[in-house]
């Protein structure tokens, strides 16, 4: 079985999953060192990518960081927030100790916090 990394975002503010956001993948080649940016997605109407973050060949073992623009989400969305936004870029950052595991990282989210977990 390959590995796999992927995502979905819900908007608690609306109770749905979040069309349209902003995604980056970014792989660390060392905690606190040189980041290498290796795609920008946008979520569908499910609020996951149409495709895994990262899959096959693309998974190896190591440190990646997912950046959310959240800020520019919530901007497009009928909710009230702040100039500028408290929550713009979220990152979350996780070790992907073995390559030939599905990973799953669900972002729920509101202009003003969010929670994240490893998921199935």
């Amino acid at each position: 079985m390959s590995g796999m990394l992927t995502t979905h975002v819900l908007d608690l503010t609306h109770g749905l999953p979040a069309d349209q956001m902003q995604i980056q993948v970014w792989y660390l080649d060392n905690p606190g060192g040189e980041r290498t940016l290796l795609k920008t997605v946008r979520t569908g109407p499910n609020g996951r990518p149409d495709t895994p973050l990262l899959a096959d060949d693309e998974m190896k073992a190591g440190t990646y960081e997912l950046l959310f623009s959240v800020g520019e989400y919530f901007s497009t969305q009928a909710v009230t927030t702040s100039l500028p936004p408290f929550l713009d870029l979220v990152p979350i950052r996780c070790g992907l100790a073995d390559s030939s595991v599905h990973y799953h990282v669900p972002l729920l989210v509101s202009p003003w916090a969010y929670s994240t977990y490893r998921g199935s």
